[in-house]
């Protein structure tokens, strides 16, 4: 089964905006590149990535048929993702105890979803 996990640090929770130049503390990163490479031998790790603040990004919404396009920061965001992994485990129970051991900061939350597969639709053809 895939999954993704998904990263809301605190940097961004309570309207904090951090701007275009924000960079994580290199020592987190070290921390973080040892927790991927001891969940990539537990699980198979297909994608990984940290995101740039949203200060430096858009988002295109969509209302009666017609886009609207906004660049960052967005205002209306309270949850905003600073990074994803992409993974396959056996269970949703692997993937949360891995997440309970990552290296997060105080307030940072990990959102794991289910990534639907072709299996979930055998069914409608």
């Amino acid at each position: 089964m895939k999954f993704m996990m998904l990263m809301i640090p605190a940097v961004y929770q309570g309207g904090n905006k951090p701007g275009p130049d924000f960079a994580p503390d290199p020592q987190k990163v070290k921390q973080m590149q040892q927790f991927n490479e001891a969940m990539g031998k537990a699980l198979t790790l297909l994608d990984l990535n940290g995101l740039h603040p949203q200060t430096t990004g858009a988002r295109v919404s969509f209302a009666k048929g017609q886009p609207l396009i906004t660049d960052g920061p967005f205002i209306e965001a309270k949850e905003v993702l600073g990074g994803y992994w992409m993974v396959e485990a056996d269970s949703k129970e692997d993937v949360v105890n891995w997440a309970a051991k990552c290296p997060a900061d105080d307030g940072d939350t990990i959102e794991i979803r289910q990534v639907f597969g072709p299996e979930d639709f055998a069914s409608a053809e």
